[in-house]
């Protein structure tokens, strides 16, 4: 009868930890989007791990929303940099990624490094780091003289999406090239 009562026991304490572990992958899985399937291919079993550690780091950030003025600075220094880009493409988007990096900075995340700030952002804009890795792959590509002038185009549209992300507001409208 003990015997009975101690596998029944187990049994449960199993079924608990399976829930538990179950639902907080779905959370992850929620929370973070693409962002989770990424970090699975990257750090396959410490992957959830490596998410709640990132979260807790970011929740000791203290981020906040930027005041309209600031907002009211960064579109207007974005629309400088968007009417630029139609003369000096490269620049545009070297300013676009410097643009990102103050307005994440305004907002409270720290910047050690892009991998860092990529990570950072994936926590709050699981969807919108997407956007921000693509547009760095292409100015890295600029920046080597890899790049033409519509992936500098799209560098530009990556990189505000995520701009207005951070500044909770739309920009302008899309990038026009000339030709």
């Amino acid at each position: 009868m003990v015997a009975i009562a101690i596998i029944v026991v187990i049994a449960l304490v199993a079924i608990f930890m399976t829930t538990q572990k179950k639902k907080r992958t779905e959370q992850l899985r929620s929370k973070f989007g693409p962002e989770y399937d990424k970090a699975v291919a990257e750090h396959k079993d410490r992957a959830e791990e490596v998410l709640e550690r990132r979260q807790e780091r970011v929740e000791k950030y203290h981020l906040r929303p930027l005041r309209p003025e600031e907002c009211d600075r960064f579109a207007s220094e974005w629309r400088h940099e968007q009417e630029r880009f139609v003369d000096d493409p490269a620049g545009a988007v070297a300013a676009a990624d410097r643009l990102v990096g103050e307005a994440m900075t305004a907002r409270g995340y720290r910047l050690p490094d892009i991998e860092t700030r990529m990570e950072d952002l994936s926590v709050e804009h699981p969807k919108e780091v997407e956007h921000y890795r693509a547009a760095h792959e292409l100015a890295q590509r600029s920046a080597a003289g890899q790049a033409n002038t519509e992936d500098l185009r799209q560098a530009m549209q990556h990189y505000r999406t995520v701009f207005e992300c951070l500044l909770g507001t739309r920009v302008n409208e899309p990038v026009e090239v000339r030709r």
